[in-house]
């Protein structure tokens, strides 16, 4: 298979389902994305309480994956992956969620069903996905994931254009975690807050082993990251091309995490880049990237971050034509 195909990329987390169709040839390096979509399924709701996934989260969860099916058969998508990280990995009733991937995905690419990844296979697609339009040179390279559930810190360095891991490590605490586990009110408290903050160090603290003071830049990918960077640029409206490559001193994100955290629900959901879905949780997810700005200054040394809208998806996307290669 010598010619560009198109693939497709689902990654189901603990907040959002996201779609990437993207164009490459098998064997080589290069993405061109065709589709790019997300909804916010909050298939993780209540999963840190009770240990299971909802009916209602399940039903949310098939009606955007038809849809998304419907998509990658209209770009003619060759082969899909499809992964699905922490609400599924802590699951009692997952084969329910499996067995549903299993039904819609194979109605047009037999065989198909979403698989859980592993926490490190999670933090190596993130990377890879997540400095794929960097420059070796300014490496190496500190990559977060902040999701729903879990958040990914991962250290590497790109070899003759190859991703080279250092270390990484995957992270129980997410924004929806820790706002369902602490942040009860509406704006969260002072106790509440402060509860947060020793429940994220606690976690941190897990990360000791993977050598963030190795890294030159610090790359925040996901959506957290990219609205976080939109409401630091002033951005009226969410604008991909502006907040991917941006780069935000870490004094700025300070500040916007800080007036996110202070802030109602209602006030946080009229800001113009915020995502509806997300105006809830962002909260806990600022409290995260507060406590991910003081790693990234006193164990690295740095003082800004970089914002990248490329992520897991696009090292999903990769890992397809890698198959397709072989």
């Amino acid at each position: 298979m010598s010619g560009p195909v198109r693939v497709g990329a689902v990654d189901c987390g603990t907040n959002s389902i996201r779609l990437l169709v993207a164009e490459g040839v098998p064997g080589r390096a290069g993405l061109t994305d065709v589709v790019r979509e997300m909804r916010i399924i909050r298939l993780g709701e209540g999963v840190d309480a009770t240990g299971r996934i909802s009916d209602g989260a399940i039903s949310r969860a098939r009606t955007a994956l038809r849809d998304y099916v419907a998509t990658m058969a209209s770009h003619d998508v060759r082969a899909v992956r499809m992964v699905a990280t922490s609400a599924t990995r802590d699951a009692a009733n997952k084969v329910d969620f499996f067995d549903m991937t299993a039904d819609v995905l194979g109605e047009h690419f037999p065989g198909g069903a979403a698989e859980v990844i592993t926490g490190q296979t999670e933090a190596e697609l993130t990377f890879a996905g997540g400095v794929a339009d960097l420059d070796a040179a300014d490496g190496p390279f500190v990559v977060t994931d902040l999701g729903g559930g879990s958040t990914e810190i991962v250290v590497g360095e790109l070899v003759d254009g190859e991703a080279r891991l250092l270390g990484a490590r995957s992270l129980d605490v997410g924004c929806v975690r820790i706002t369902e586990r602490v942040l009860h009110s509406d704006p969260p408290s002072d106790a509440e807050v402060t509860r947060a903050r020793a429940v994220i160090e606690q976690a941190l603290a897990e990360a000791g082993d993977v050598p963030v003071g190795r890294a030159a830049r610090w790359v925040g990918v996901a959506g957290t990251f990219t609205t976080l960077s939109a409401l630091a640029q002033g951005l009226g409206e969410y604008d991909p091309e502006r907040i991917h490559g941006s780069v935000i001193p870490l004094e700025r994100m300070r500040e916007v995490c800080a007036r996110l955290v202070a802030a109602p629900v209602a006030e946080r959901r009229a800001l113009g880049p915020m995502h509806p879905g997300r105006a809830d949780v962002i909260g806990g997810g600022a409290i995260v990237v507060q406590a991910l700005c003081d790693v990234m200054a006193e164990r690295a040394g740095l003082s800004e971050l970089s914002v990248s809208e490329k992520d897991i998806l696009d090292g999903i996307a990769m890992s397809v034509l890698t198959r397709l290669a072989g």
